[in-house]
């Protein structure tokens, strides 16, 4: 048996509601797995120079149309109308939407950037969160953890100059390796995504951030593939695919270059020149969602954890000396 959704149900970790679909009913276990999994890579983030924040779930429409979401997202993306009160009546007149749950957390991680003057002395700032997310996928899409309407993301930004991004995807790639290890993944291969036909931005910016992502992964003596017309409509992403014991591949991490978000958000740090320069922005995930992250886990491992991932901890404890082997 290596179905996650069975595996869950025997281990006593989550199941599905028709009521609720595409989400996920943590049980204690289960949720122990989830903590212990979150715990670990949130040392993993601290120790390579990240900050945890923490940002609302749901974000202005405004937000989402100057970051370019709203015309790219819209149908995949949860809506909340912005009622006003009708006194007389006492109700809630409905009006256009107003809000929507975030799909990902880029631009809440720009409000928190923009929260003040930076200065080049703080710089790489790299933030990141355990996002909640929400996506409207299609009901005939959903498949247990695997695809799901309500997930966390380890969702990470880095702020920087261009010098600092192949440094940055070098210690990327190290926490990649050091967590899919961790896990019990021997392999994984990269591949990196190019420009799509709808995105943001000049196609020099693209010629320069495709450039930049390459001569990396080359200069850091990376094998890859090439997929055209793949890449975030921000900007050229490197894709990380582990493989499991059953020989299938799943696309996990990501790390994408993007020039175009702080562009339209007007980004800008003090230099040591003293004047305004503009970020690259990079987005990472290690794991990408949690939830799928754990079902692809227990397919792999078919139920049986490594040993400080388990839910259930076990302590030996011999009577007398004698039984110490």
């Amino acid at each position: 048996m290596s179905d996650h959704r069975e595996l869950a149900r025997d281990m006593d970790l989550f199941h599905f509601e028709e009521h609720s679909p595409g989400m996920v009913f943590w049980h204690p276990q289960g949720l122990r797995l989830f903590h212990n999994v979150e715990t670990f890579m949130r040392q993993v983030y601290q120790a390579h120079g990240f900050e945890e924040v923490r940002s609302p779930v749901a974000l202005s429409r405004s937000l989402w149309e100057r970051s370019g979401h709203w015309a790219k997202f819209r149908k995949g993306m949860f809506v909340v109308s912005d009622g006003a009160v009708d006194a007389e009546a006492k109700s809630v007149r409905s009006s256009d939407p107003g809000y929507a749950l975030k799909p990902m957390s880029c631009p809440a991680h720009i409000a928190i950037y923009q929260s003040h003057k930076r200065s080049y002395r703080e710089h790489p700032i790299r933030f990141m969160e355990f996002g909640m997310c929400h996506r409207n996928e299609l009901s005939g899409a959903l498949s247990g953890c695997m695809r799901l309407r309500q997930f966390v993301q380890d969702d990470a930004h880095i702020f920087c100059r261009e010098a600092d991004v192949q440094q940055e995807i070098s210690r990327f790639l190290k926490m990649v390796q050091r967590v899919y290890v961790a896990f019990g993944y021997e392999q994984f291969s990269l591949q990196i995504s190019l420009r799509p036909e709808q995105r943001l931005g000049s196609d020099a910016l693209w010629d320069r951030a495709e450039a930049l992502l390459i001569g990396a992964v080359e200069a850091l003596g990376h094998s890859y593939q090439l997929a055209p017309n793949e890449g975030a409509f921000y900007g050229p992403k490197l894709e990380i695919s582990l493989q499991d014991q059953l020989g299938r591949s799943w696309q996990c991490g990501t790390f994408q270059i993007d020039f175009n978000l702080p562009h339209l958000f007007e980004l800008a740090f003090v230099n040591e020149r003293g004047e305004l320069e503009r970020p690259v922005m990079l987005h990472q995930a290690v794991l990408g969602s949690l939830e799928r992250w754990i079902g692809i886990l227990l397919e792999h491992h078919r139920g049986i954890l490594p040993i400080w991932a388990a839910p259930t901890q076990v302590a030996i404890a011999s009577i007398s000396d004698k039984a110490s082997d």
